[in-house]
């Protein structure tokens, strides 16, 4: 555990994500599923379809922080290549193991569709790593060291963090607090905000524009000003500020 409290970092995988044909929203939902556990997200990647990009990228994860999540790569085309990656990043060999070939003969076979050639390569997992549930589709995903391996859908990767929460260690989840300041600009906040961080290095303090038509037509704006802490005291000190501000 880092000296910031439990961490983890992301890995999104898919040339369609970098090309902008598919927006991604799985960081969104595992740095939303993490909190809770007292995880906190601090780095995401989006890499391409390449195996020396994802085996850099992962390795760099996994050793940076308590926890990596890769989401896409493995499914049952050419360029699902995740599996294959994440082997070569902890140099483990990679294979069809009968118990991933098992999950996907009885899933198939409940839904009375053909397990092909292709549909197969679901079943190839890495040397030493455990299997994550997959109740969507049934492919599992894969933990192997302090990384899990999900599928890009993000209706699939959700499913299967469900398998993941038990498996994490967590610390102190982090509370965040929010005020909005009509009228207000970055600009004039700017000085107090600083030397509120200073005051409060344990709280993280940002501040984030709005703009908003209202009613007649009319541009309103402002700033939110948001808080992120694990010190609940601390907090509330830094919500009283805020709301000093407003006034």
């Amino acid at each position: 555990m880092s000296e910031t409290g439990v961490t983890a970092g992301i890995v999104v995988i898919g040339d369609e994500i970098l090309s902008g044909r598919t927006r991604d929203i799985n960081i969104q939902q595992i740095a939303e599923f993490l909190a809770p556990l007292g995880v906190q997200v601090k780095e995401a990647r989006v890499v391409s379809d390449d195996q020396d990009a994802i085996v850099e990228a992962v390795r760099a994860m996994s050793e940076r922080y308590d926890y990596a999540f890769t989401t896409g790569g493995i499914g049952p085309t050419h360029d699902d290549i995740t599996a294959d990656a994440v082997a070569a990043a902890f140099d483990r060999t990679i294979d069809i193991r009968e118990d991933a070939r098992q999950v996907l003969i009885d899933w198939y076979a409940k839904s009375k569709t053909e397990l092909t050639e292709a549909r197969m390569r679901m079943a190839r997992i890495p040397d030493g790593a455990s299997l994550i549930d997959n109740p969507v589709t049934g492919a599992p995903g894969f933990q192997l060291e302090n990384v899990f391996v999900l599928a890009g859908v993000p209706k699939i990767a959700r499913g299967m963090l469900e398998d993941v929460a038990d498996r994490i260690e967590g610390g102190t989840p982090v509370t965040a607090i929010s005020v909005r300041i009509e009228g207000a600009r970055e600009g004039d906040l700017a000085a107090r905000l600083s030397k509120l961080a200073e005051a409060h290095p344990e709280v993280a303090i940002g501040s984030y524009p709005w703009f908003e038509e209202d009613e007649q037509g009319g541009l309103r704006r402002g700033v939110a000003l948001v808080a992120r802490s694990t010190d609940a005291d601390a907090l509330e000190a830094v919500r009283s500020e805020f709301e000093r501000f407003a006034t």
